[in-house]
């Protein structure tokens, strides 16, 4: 799999590329770099953003900007871009990712996303040289630095040998094997610790019994519907 992150804050992403999982994947031929959006600017003394129309606070990354950029990286019309590879912005008004979609992109085997800032980009960057929105919460955040980690991480660790052991990825939280539940309680030594005691079922050697448990505990942690 290949991955871009097109970003005004390439430096952002070196504690990231270190990271166990990362350097796991990409020893096993997946690539993750890190695009400068300023270096291709076509605007004078590297600007990429301007005033919005019809007024209001903040500034907003020109789709000009981002063209150049993904022409520049892609060799080809950024308006096809989209039909290539995938192509995400990152923004909060964007479909929410859940570890669904993040199977999802783990099956593409070219991704790339769109860092926002200020304001976000020019809603034509969406429109047109965007395949997807997506927002990695209800909140805003200065930028979608944090919002690429996220949706890179979630990514990345659902690549075979990412997390040294196939199964880690397996029995987790929203995964298939727990029905999309979130992931069962977990314990560990001392068996006694200030007057609470580990379950008895993860002490009895019996695996069908904590299987049955862990599946019942998963479930009661799924949130109810309304």
């Amino acid at each position: 799999m290949k991955i871009d992150v097109v970003t005004l804050f390439p430096g952002w992403f070196a504690w990231f590329l270190e990271q166990r999982h990362v350097r796991n994947a990409e020893a096993r031929g997946h690539r993750l770099e890190v695009i400068d959006l300023r270096a291709t600017t076509p605007l004078q003394g590297g600007r990429v953003d301007d005033t919005p129309y019809g007024g209001g606070a903040g500034m907003v990354i020109r789709v000009d900007v981002v063209e150049a950029a993904l022409a520049e990286r892609y060799r080809c019309d950024p308006l096809e871009l989209p039909e290539q590879r995938r192509v995400v912005a990152l923004a909060p008004a964007g479909r929410p990712f859940d570890d669904a979609l993040a199977s999802e992109l783990a099956d593409a085997p070219e991704l790339t996303l769109l860092c926002g800032r200020y304001e976000g980009f020019d809603e034509r960057v969406h429109e047109r040289l965007s395949s997807d929105v997506v927002s990695v919460g209800p909140y805003v955040l200065s930028g979608g630095e944090l919002a690429a980690m996220v949706v890179c991480d979630a990514v990345l660790r659902k690549l075979p040998g990412a997390l040294g052991h196939a199964e880690s990825a397996t029995e987790e939280s929203f995964s298939a094997a727990l029905e999309g539940a979130p992931e069962y309680p977990h314990y560990t030594r001392p068996a006694t610790w200030r007057g609470t005691d580990v379950p008895e079922v993860l002490l009895s050697g019996d695996h069908g019994a904590v299987r049955r448990w862990r599946l019942e505990r998963s479930r009661a942690r799924a949130p109810r519907l309304p």
